[in-house]
C-alpha cells in the first residue's frame, strides 16, 4: 500500500528579541519621561488659557505696568505741588509781614519803656533832693545807683578763653559745680569779681554799662550772663569808682582777686586791670528808693 508522501513539519519561526529586552524599566522611563500627572496639568492650564504667555513675558508686562503707575503718581503729585505753590508762597509772605509788624511794635514798646524809666529816675532824683538837703540827697543817689557818677577808679575787663573747651570727664570742679564749659566766664565768676570790688572799697560799679545797685542780681540763662535780667556779651567790662590804686591793690590781694587769677592760670580766662583817672557810670534804669522813718509807736505807748 502506497502511503502518502509524508510532508515535512514546519516549525514556526522564533521572533528575534530586542537587545535591550532585559532593560524594560529603563526603556519605559525613556519612552515615557513625562509623568502623566504633569502632562494632565499642562493640558489643563493650556485649556484654561494660563499657559499662553511665557513667564518672562508676563514679568516684563507687570514691571512695565508698575512703572507706568509710578510715573502717573509722580506726575499727579508734581501737578498738585505746582498748583499749591502760589498759596504756600502767599501764606509765607503773610507770616513774614506779620513778624515784621510785631517786631516793629515791640521796638516801639521798648522805646516807651526806656522813656518811662528815664522819667521815673528823674522824679526819684528830684524827690531825693527835696527830702532833706542837697548833700544827703546826692549821697543817697550815689549809693542807691539812682544818679550817674564819675570819678577816679579802675577798669577790669574779663573775657572768655581764646579756645573755650567743652565737656569733660566730670573731675573738674567747675564742671561738677554746674559749669559745662571750663573756658567761659560764668555768672558765679562775675559775682565774685563784683563782691571783691565792693569789699575793696568801690563806691559804684557797672558791668558793660549796666549800673549795679543793692538790688541788682547777676544770673545766668544758658550761656548768657544776665544783670538785672538784661543779657550781656563778653568781654565783660567792669568799671568801679573809687581810689584806683587802692582798689587795684586790695582787689588783687583779696580772695576774689586770687580766684580770678586762678581762672587765668588754670582755664585760660583772660583778665586785665588798669587804673583810670575818670570813669563814668550811668544811673540805674529803675531804682525804687525807700527810706526808713523813726517809729513813734513805742514812745506813744510809753507816755500813755
Amino acid at each position: 500500500m502506497c502511503g502518502m508522501p509524508q510532508q515535512p513539519v514546519r516549525s514556526s519561526p522564533t521572533r528575534a528579541q530586542r537587545p535591550d529586552a532585559s532593560m524594560s524599566l529603563i526603556t519605559n522611563v525613556m519612552d515615557h519621561s513625562l509623568d502623566d500627572g504633569y502632562a494632565e496639568a499642562a493640558a489643563r492650564k493650556k485649556s484654561q488659557g494660563e499657559g499662553g504667555l511665557p513667564k518672562t513675558l508676563r514679568a516684563k508686562l507687570g514691571l512695565a505696568a508698575g512703572l507706568v503707575l509710578a510715573a502717573l503718581v509722580v506726575t499727579v503729585g508734581a501737578a498738585q505741588t505746582r498748583a499749591a505753590a502760589p498759596v504756600v508762597a502767599k501764606e509765607r509772605q503773610e507770616l513774614i509781614d506779620r513778624i515784621d509788624s510785631e517786631t516793629a511794635n515791640a521796638d516801639k514798646l521798648e522805646g516807651t519803656v526806656d522813656k518811662l524809666r528815664d522819667d521815673v529816675g528823674a522824679r526819684q532824683r528830684a524827690a531825693l533832693k527835696s527830702s532833706g538837703g542837697s548833700a544827703q540827697a546826692d549821697l543817697v543817689g550815689v549809693l542807691s545807683g539812682a544818679t550817674a557818677v564819675h570819678g577816679p577808679g579802675l577798669k577790669l575787663v574779663v573775657n572768655d578763653a581764646k579756645e573755650a573747651s567743652t565737656g569733660g570727664d566730670g573731675t573738674n570742679p567747675r564742671e561738677t559745680s554746674g559749669f559745662s564749659d571750663t573756658g567761659r566766664v560764668r555768672d558765679r565768676d562775675m559775682q565774685r569779681v563784683v563782691n571783691g570790688l565792693w569789699g575793696s572799697g568801690a563806691e559804684a560799679i557797672s558791668i558793660n554799662g549796666q549800673r549795679l545797685t543793692a538790688l541788682s542780681a547777676i544770673r545766668a540763662a544758658g550761656d548768657a550772663i544776665l544783670v538785672d535780667n538784661k543779657p550781656l556779651v563778653p568781654p565783660y567790662t567792669v568799671l568801679a569808682v573809687g581810689d584806683g590804686e587802692r582798689l587795684s591793690t586790695e582787689f588783687q590781694s583779696s580772695a576774689d582777686g586770687l580766684y580770678l587769677h586762678a581762672l587765668e592760670q588754670n582755664f585760660g580766662i583772660r583778665a586785665t586791670i588798669s587804673t583810670e583817672g575818670d570813669v563814668r557810670l550811668p544811673a540805674a534804669p529803675s531804682v525804687i528808693v525807700r527810706t526808713a522813718q523813726p517809729s513813734t509807736e513805742k514812745t506813744e505807748k510809753g507816755t500813755s
